[in-house]
């Protein structure tokens, strides 16, 4: 097996949860629809392009990680990246993470052809280089705000293993975005995760609240959100009539 081929099946960021995405291969398609891929990415502080870093100029995980965006890939199978945003302030759980992307996909099928896709295979060299950890949910949203209402303030996500619930309790004075279901793990650890809620803070008050220890979870992850460069999360959710 040549080493492209390994890279692509066992990646050095994460685990593939195979039992997960090997019936997404011929999902029928009554079976199927739109998913959203939430995805947790932790950089390296220099890319590791392994043997062939010799001899180039060092360049940082983020950098790889912007090299590889599959935007082409993307769009030849129909999905679209709806967010990109940088965390600003974590609390909860470890590691800590650098950058939330969310990929709005039109069927899980389409994810896995995706994986076939040459555009896809040569730019993974990238990904691979610059990732240290990832995390990538399949998420499926359930309420969305609207979005007049989530304009001011810091955006706030939170994602949760919940006790007795699928549902993060509201903050006072917060304004809810977008909550989503999980449907399982993708790719990353042995964790697993089943809550997610985008809400604005509007006021440094709001704020701490939202990024206090989550009553009721096993483990949970609250981000600060910043320098987001792409936000039509909200409108992909409402474009797909949830």
């Amino acid at each position: 097996m040549s080493s492209e081929k390994q890279q692509q099946l066992t990646p050095r960021y994460g685990i593939p949860n195979l039992e997960m995405l090997v019936p997404w291969i011929d999902l029928p398609a009554e079976e199927d629809g739109p998913f959203w891929a939430l995805n947790l990415m932790k950089y390296r502080e220099v890319a590791d392009y392994g043997d062939a870093t010799d001899g180039k100029a060092k360049v940082s995980g983020r950098e790889a990680d912007n090299a590889y965006t599959p935007r082409e890939a993307l769009a030849g199978v129909g999905a679209k990246l709806v967010f990109v945003a940088d965390v600003i302030r974590q609390t909860g759980s470890h590691p800590t993470w650098d950058r939330i992307g969310i990929v709005k996909y039109p069927t899980r099928s389409s994810f896995m052809a995706m994986q076939l896709r040459d555009d896809f295979k040569a730019k993974h060299v990238h990904k691979d280089a610059g990732m240290e950890a990832t995390i990538i949910l399949a998420a499926n949203p359930v309420s969305v705000g609207a979005p007049d209402d989530a304009s001011d303030g810091t955006l706030v996500l939170r994602i949760a293993r919940m006790t007795d619930s699928q549902v993060l309790e509201s903050v006072d004075g917060a304004v809810c975005a977008a909550e989503f279901s999980v449907e399982g793990v993708m790719l990353g650890d042995d964790r697993t995760w089943n809550a997610v809620s985008f809400d604005v803070a509007p006021s440094d008050v709001v704020l701490d609240g939202l990024l206090a220890p989550i009553q009721g979870a096993d483990e949970s992850f609250s981000f600060a959100l910043g320098n987001i460069v792409i936000d039509s999360l909200q409108a992909s959710i409402t474009d797909a009539n949830i």
